[in-house]
């Protein structure tokens, strides 16, 4: 199965001997499940803040990895991790006071309806369980997801994942919406009426409508504002409920700390994952009190690992330094750097198109020429701007879409560094 900005040695070049070295190692003892990015593979050795530093000790400014939502090895995160593994690191069938103390504060960024939690360790588990919630408690089978979605590994969330491709096939029990730039609210309503009454007809009927509230997989579209509130109201007349996978654009990234919440919409369920640890495998579901005391009295649900109190220490710090330090604000302003920035250099080049952000999560449509298709073009970029050391992915139906996601940290000197590196990358390709 293709993916974006994948790593092919049938045609990459010739790659130095540590690098082709460690490639053969790799492919040795690990499963072709596992991909590498760029057309030269990069070996990373530390990192720190905004950089990735390769073996040479060359700095890398990365822009995509979104887990370390607060920069990478970031000493809060690490001193709280590591006095807590001192301590203790048990599960959850103990008292412990770490949990509550996440809990409530974690609790305190979210609407009041949203009062409970269950913890797991990755975006992945807590997309299969807010799924099994929702099934358990509406009693229906049926779930609407985007086109082209990514919500995960597992067997249920990959078969919500039409972005994993054809010998990945969706559930019977799914239907998609056809998400697309510039689609208006009421567009988007109508599409998931019509993917409900589609189950309905099928005899599945709506347990859940679930959507990444930046259609990250589906090109980064974060327009319709509001459109979720209109797709949650017609789940709900359906019966079913509404699960945000906040697991991309939570945390603050897209200017707020819930990308839901641009919407005007509270959601039953929220999926929460990847930057909640700054990279400790932590995730949780938060959810009404009514649905999880009915799946929780009826379903016997545990996770040796999900909320140990060392993965909770590190999510505490996270969530204390997202919010001391106003992360989603100055995430909403160095966004609009990038946008600003972005959109003038399309007006100048005849290889973008379109910018679309939320705070800092942009997307670039990249446009095709006489010579490259559009995904030609957007891999070019991508692999232009790693040879000057700034890391970007592509993202969208096509590949065709430059993916941009640089830590909360990233601050305006370190956005000139990629203006002046796209700058080089795009007179290159002109």
């Amino acid at each position: 199965m293709h993916m974006a900005n994948a790593f092919d040695p049938e045609s990459a070049p010739e790659v130095p001997a540590r690098t082709a070295e460690l490639f053969t190692r790799r492919e040795a003892v690990l499963s072709a499940s596992y991909r590498l990015f760029y057309r030269e593979p990069l070996e990373v050795v530390r990192a720190e803040g905004a950089w990735l530093y390769d073996s040479d000790g060359r700095p890398h400014l990365d822009m995509y990895n979104n887990v370390p939502a607060i920069g990478h090895a970031h000493p809060a995160v690490t001193a709280a991790a590591t006095a807590q593994l001192s301590r203790l690191n048990t599960h959850t069938r103990y008292l412990t006071e770490g949990i509550l103390d996440y809990s409530e504060a974690l609790l305190e960024t979210f609407p009041a309806a949203l009062d409970q939690v269950t913890y797991a360790c990755s975006g992945s588990e807590a997309v299969d369980l807010a799924v099994r919630m929702a099934r358990f408690v509406t009693g229906r089978e049926g779930v609407i997801v985007s086109a082209h979605a990514y919500h995960g590994t597992t067997a249920l969330a990959a078969s919500l994942s039409p972005s994993l491709g054809v010998n990945n096939p969706v559930a019977e029990a799914v239907a998609t919406v056809d998400m697309r730039p510039g689609m208006d609210v009421e567009t988007l309503a109508a599409e998931v009426r019509a993917a409900a009454a589609d189950l309905e007809a099928r005899g599945h009927g709506v347990a859940a409508v679930i959507f990444d509230s930046i259609f990250s997989s589906d090109g980064v579209l974060p327009e319709p504002v509001g459109g979720l509130a209109a797709a949650a109201d017609v789940a709900r007349a359906f019966g079913g409920c509404v699960i945000a996978d906040e697991v991309q654009p939570g945390f603050g990234r897209t200017g707020t700390m819930w990308g839901f919440s641009r919407h005007g919409v509270t959601p039953d369920l929220v999926v929460l994952g990847k930057p909640m640890g700054n990279g400790m495998p932590i995730s949780a579901v938060v959810s009404r009190r009514e649905i999880s005391d009915a799946f929780g009295a009826s379903v016997r649900y545990f996770n040796t690992f999900g909320g140990n109190p060392v993965c909770i220490a590190a999510a505490q710090a996270v969530l204390d330094v997202i919010t001391g330090s106003l992360l989603a604000r100055h995430a909403e302003q160095l966004g609009q750097v990038l946008a600003d920035g972005l959109a003038s250099r399309a007006e100048r080049t005849d290889l973008l198109g379109d910018v679309r952000a939320a705070g800092l999560f942009v997307g670039v449509d990249v446009l095709g020429s006489s010579e490259r298709q559009p995904a030609e073009t957007a891999a070019a970029i991508v692999n232009g701007l790693r040879q000057r050391r700034v890391l970007i992915s592509a993202s969208g139906p096509g590949a065709d879409v430059l993916k941009i996601r640089p830590p909360l940290v990233f601050d305006e000197a370190e956005a000139e560094v990629f203006f002046a590196a796209l700058d080089d990358t795009l007179e290159e390709l002109s």
